[in-house]
């Protein structure tokens, strides 16, 4: 790794984690800039993945210290979304690479589409309690743990949909057990990563080291209006570059 390599780590790294705990896409970020510096898909993948498990932590501290208490039923939501984590880890270690960037570039074209519709008018909501969850909700959980657990990318997107649009839960709430939930399925998630030998340690830890800084304003800052636009446009113009650099790999 160059120093001009780990200086863009960093700097993505905590453009990443303050992505990620204030709403969602940073890995879309992440994730290609590591294949761009020469790691193969599931290295890239698994790599991405210690920067994610330490950026979460650092939130979920800086939520515990301002009163967050929802880890019981927390917990709860994290146990489906655990077990389709693993399967879809077990499956990107061993997908081909080629397949894995054609998919790569339709979920962030996919990004793309949902972070350019209009925002949902206000939606009353409530407190999460037990009788919220059922069947449904779990068998949601494990699908997106399973798309996470794959790809991660923009998951945060899938349980802020879950979570506040399908079950009304106050955004606040929802994205302290997004973090939350993450969080638990990631570590599992990155095992099976590890166990398979694709995680280049170095780039990973780096990423995370710029990933916890992130985490840390992120989760004690609140952006306003135009400071989402700007990220939202941002994250934009890099899947733009990202696709076109992903498809010209792929063609030529």
């Amino acid at each position: 790794m160059t120093p001009t390599e780990a200086l863009l780590l960093l700097a993505a790294g905590v453009l990443s984690g303050f992505i990620n705990v204030m709403s969602a896409g940073g890995s879309m970020l992440t994730l290609p800039l590591l294949m761009f510096m020469g790691l193969d898909g599931a290295t890239a993948n698994g790599s991405n993945r210690v920067g994610i498990v330490l950026q979460n932590l650092t939130a979920l501290g800086q939520y515990h210290r301002a009163g967050f208490r929802d880890l019981r039923l927390g917990l709860r939501l994290c146990l489906p979304a655990v077990a389709g984590a693993l399967l879809g880890a077990w499956v990107a270690v061993w997908l081909d690479e080629r397949l894995f960037q054609w998919i790569l570039i339709l979920v962030m074209a996919g990004c793309a589409v949902l972070m350019l519709l209009p925002a949902p008018a206000h939606l009353p909501t409530r407190p999460l309690d037990e009788g919220h969850l059922g069947p449904k909700v779990y068998l949601a959980l494990a699908v997106i743990g399973l798309y996470g657990g794959f790809i991660q990318v923009a998951v945060g997107i899938l349980f802020i949909t879950l979570l506040y649009r399908v079950l009304r839960i106050d955004l606040v709430q929802v994205n302290r057990l997004k973090v939350l939930i993450v969080l638990v399925y990631m570590v599992p998630a990155l095992a099976i990563f590890v166990i398979g030998g694709k995680v280049a340690w170095g780039y990973g830890l780096v990423l995370a080291v710029g990933s916890m800084l992130g985490a840390w304003f992120g989760a004690r800052l609140s952006i306003s209006a135009n400071g989402v636009k700007w990220i939202k446009w941002l994250t934009l113009v890099m899947i733009v570059a990202i696709i076109g650099k992903l498809g010209f790999d792929l063609w030529y």
